[in-house]
């Protein structure tokens, strides 16, 4: 099949994620057809650059043969076994190894299929477990402005993103939105006087502590842009727990398995929340897989109090044998090849040349990230102060960067989240060459913009 015939079929008959309508007609629109490494190949065969590790997920690169070889041995195996009521080795293997990696006592991973999945299921086990504790009142939920949390009705109504949200709701009531940390990193004085961490009390006292259920957050949130936490800002949100009897979520579907340089984002921050919400990196993007990590706890007083014991949620693929068969072979191979290692070496190395774009292209505002985690937000001219248009956003977001992943051979993201940025999120394995030729590509996306948008 030709890749006229592709796309035509596509077009018909594949219902696109996130896609407008005009992308997806676009005679350019990519099939990719192999991918390799770092790098991607389409039906043409071009080569690109997986600039985003195709969504924050692929994280050991494409075609690896020994996760295809553990996917393949377990469909020979046992190719299907739930996890109700009964247990199997690939199931059993990943959440034990995800155990010894988690920080304190967060030892029971129950496992779903996506990071919305486990948003979902990190709300429902938070009201269960206050009921169980006899506080059925306690339902609310407090996230942060801009934030990304998955696109289930409960994960979305945890989202805070205006336009996301505005096309399905009403969504669930109880629902509180705080500031985020945006402008805040590094040494901003003590946490617990920034509004961002005030908002949260006030929140509390204005609802009732006995209604709230949990707080959720991302290590670095993802939208928005790669919000870096000022220094003290998790220390605070657990104290606010802990003195309020809150459930803390760490939301870490991109933020765990090394994208930051460690195995689980609230670790680099010095906390131990009550749960952990992941997906993406968990499989290297080689199979579908979620989960919540649960510390021992609230564990404990779900299945050994209250009237209904246990966890009364579950999904006919959740912990699949051949997901976490995938799952055991990366952690395994992250282990063996050093790769968080990687990121905290080659993690300073992005971020310096992606300054050093900042200083050389008047279009860039502000770069922000930590590990290989950034995103770029772009203006008109820093050096008047000048911001994009809504005109000039638009098209530098639906057709400037497009034919500029096209142009360069290195994909990223677009991002109109609250301003209009590039996210950038390379492989972890990615070396000196490979974070090379992704700055080459950044620079040449950066150029297009500023000859489409004039000083």
């Amino acid at each position: 099949m030709d890749t006229a015939e592709l796309r035509d079929k596509a077009r018909r008959h594949l219902g696109p994620h996130f896609t407008r309508g005009q992308r997806w007609r676009a005679a350019e629109m990519p099939v990719f057809v192999r991918g390799e490494g770092c790098h991607l190949f389409d039906s043409e065969g071009r080569r690109f650059l997986d600039g985003l590790s195709g969504l924050f997920c692929a994280n050991l690169g494409h075609s690896r043969g020994d996760i295809v070889s553990a996917a393949s041995k377990q469909m020979d195996l046992l190719p299907y076994s739930t996890n109700w009521g009964s247990a199997h080795p690939p199931a059993v293997e990943a959440a034990s190894l995800i155990a010894e990696l988690a920080p304190g006592d967060l030892t029971t991973t129950f496992f779903v299929n996506s990071g919305s999945e486990a948003v979902e299921s990190a709300l429902k086990l938070a009201r269960q477990y206050h009921a169980s504790k006899g506080e059925p009142r306690r339902t609310k939920i407090i996230s942060r402005n801009m934030a990304y949390h998955g696109t289930t009705m409960g994960a979305l109504s945890v989202t805070g993103i205006p336009k996301i949200r505005a096309p399905f709701e009403p969504l669930l009531e109880g629902v509180r939105h705080v500031p985020n940390t945006l402008g805040l990193t590094g040494d901003c004085g003590p946490a617990a006087e920034l509004d961002c961490v005030r908002s949260i009390e006030r929140v509390i006292a204005e609802e009732g502590a006995e209604t709230i259920a949990a707080i959720f957050a991302e290590p670095v949130q993802n939208g928005r842009g790669a919000l870096v936490p000022p220094d003290g800002y998790w220390p605070e949100l657990r104290r606010i727990c802990d003195q309020n009897g809150i459930l803390l979520v760490s939301d870490e579907v991109i933020c765990s398995f090394g994208r930051l340089g460690s195995w689980f984002g609230s670790a680099r921050y010095g906390v131990t929340p009550d749960l952990i919400t992941f997906a993406k990196g968990s499989t290297a993007g080689y199979a579908p897989l979620g989960g919540v990590i649960v510390r021992e706890p609230v564990i404990e007083q779900l299945f050994d109090h209250g009237e209904r014991t246990g966890f009364t949620h579950g999904a006919t693929w959740g912990g699949h044998p051949v997901a976490t068969a995938v799952a055991a072979a990366t952690i395994n191979a992250m282990r063996e090849e050093s790769v968080l290692s990687n990121v905290e070496h080659r993690g300073p190395q992005l971020r310096a040349g992606l300054e050093s774009l900042q200083r050389a292209h008047r279009c860039v505002k502000d770069v922000r990230g930590t590990g290989f985690f950034y995103a770029i937000e772009l203006m008109a001219d820093r050096n008047t102060g000048r911001e994009l248009t809504d005109e000039q956003s638009t098209r530098v977001l639906h057709e400037v960067l497009p034919k500029a992943f096209a142009r360069t051979g290195v994909i990223l993201r677009g991002d109109d989240r609250g301003a209009t940025m590039l996210m950038v999120s390379p492989p972890l394995i990615s070396g000196e060459e490979v974070i090379g030729e992704l700055l080459s590509g950044i620079d040449g996306m950066l150029a297009d913009v500023e000859a489409d948008v004039p000083a």
